[in-house]
Formats: structure tokens, C-alpha cells, sequence
């Protein structure tokens, strides 16, 4: 959590770890899913857990800790996929990064009439105003949600912007999945 203001609530904390976490790795990558754990809770109750992600000695009586959970099926849509998850009593949260390309708002008004699924896609990769952009969003048990945005021409730690309402749709999706 090196670029992460400790100020930041536990969620913003995680979502932005992640952020860091998935830039390391570089861009062109895979959707990743992570599961939120209480830290304090996973240092009590697995303590062998705890002491293979280096949690043992943290000083911090609150904060979350991301776990990356199996990879995310290749040939499955992400909504489908995330419409199959259960987590267990212990996950108190979870969030996704994944990489998308993205227009400005001005180029909304210039979308061809009638395109969807594939077309769509190709016709926005095409778009000499499309931004890549890699999203994070977690989202909390309670309803509490935050996300990250980097765009890849401005990858650095200091032009990734935060909030709450940045990624709606995939923050009810990822929401939908604690739905009893």
C-alpha cells in the first residue's frame, strides 16, 4: 500500500492496493477478482494465512485485506459469471479490476444507429477518441462501494481518480453477488 493515503477508509485502502497491485502486472490483462476479508479477523482465524500474506506484524487494528480469488473464465461473459458467485459469511466484501475501452461523453451523440455486442465493441476500437482504462471497484456487505480509474495514457499513481458512483453498473453487479 505504498501510494495508498492512509487517511482513506478501508475500502478506498483496498480498492486502491488492488489498483497498485494491478499495475504492477502491466495493462492487456485479465478481469481479476478479489475477495475483502477483515484483516484483524483473518489474523485470529488464520493465522497461517495471515503469516503467508505478511499480515502477521501489521500494526493496523482495522483495514481489509484483498485475496485473489481463481482466474476468471475466458470464453465467460463477466456478467454471467458474476450472476454464479456465493462468498461465504467470512468474505465481508469483494472487487474486480478489468481493462475496458471507454469514449469521452461528446462521442455518445456520434454512435451509429442500431449497433450492439460485437459491433459495438469494434466500432469504439476504432474510435480515434477511445481510452483504455483500467476500472477497480470493490464493494462492501453493507452496501459501501468505491472504485479506481487509470487510464493508460496517464499510468501513474498520482492521475488515478477515486470515488464511489465512477463505475455504477459494475459496482450493483458485484453487489448482487452477497444477494441472499
Amino acid at each position: 500500500m505504498s501510494n495508498t493515503p492512509m487517511a482513506a477508509s478501508p475500502l478506498t485502502r483496498a480498492v486502491l492496493e488492488i489498483d497498485e497491485y494491478a499495475s504492477g502486472l502491466g495493462w492487456d490483462q485479465p478481469a481479476r477478482l478479489f475477495a475483502l476479508v477483515d484483516t484483524a479477523r483473518l489474523r485470529v482465524q488464520e493465522p497461517g494465512l495471515a503469516a503467508q500474506l505478511g499480515l502477521e506484524d501489521e500494526q493496523a487494528t482495522i483495514g481489509l485485506t484483498p485475496i485473489e480469488q481463481d482466474e476468471i473464465p475466458a470464453g465467460k461473459p463477466l456478467d454471467e459469471f458474476l450472476g454464479t458467485i456465493a462468498w461465504p459469511d467470512s468474505v465481508v466484501g469483494c472487487a474486480l479490476t478489468v481493462e475496458r475501452l471507454m469514449l469521452p461523453p461528446s462521442a455518445e451523440a456520434s454512435v451509429p444507429e442500431g449497433l450492439s455486442g460485437k459491433k459495438l465493441t469494434q466500432w469504439v476500437a476504432a474510435h480515434p477518441d477511445r481510452q483504455e482504462v483500467r476500472m477497480t471497484v470493490g464493494v462492501l456487505r453493507d452496501g459501501a462501494r468505491d472504485s479506481a480509474l487509470r487510464l493508460r495514457e496517464k499510468d501513474a499513481p498520482t492521475e488515478v481518480l477515486t470515488g464511489a458512483g465512477l463505475v455504477p453498473g459494475l459496482a450493483e453487479a458485484l453487489s448482487a453477488t452477497f444477494a441472499d
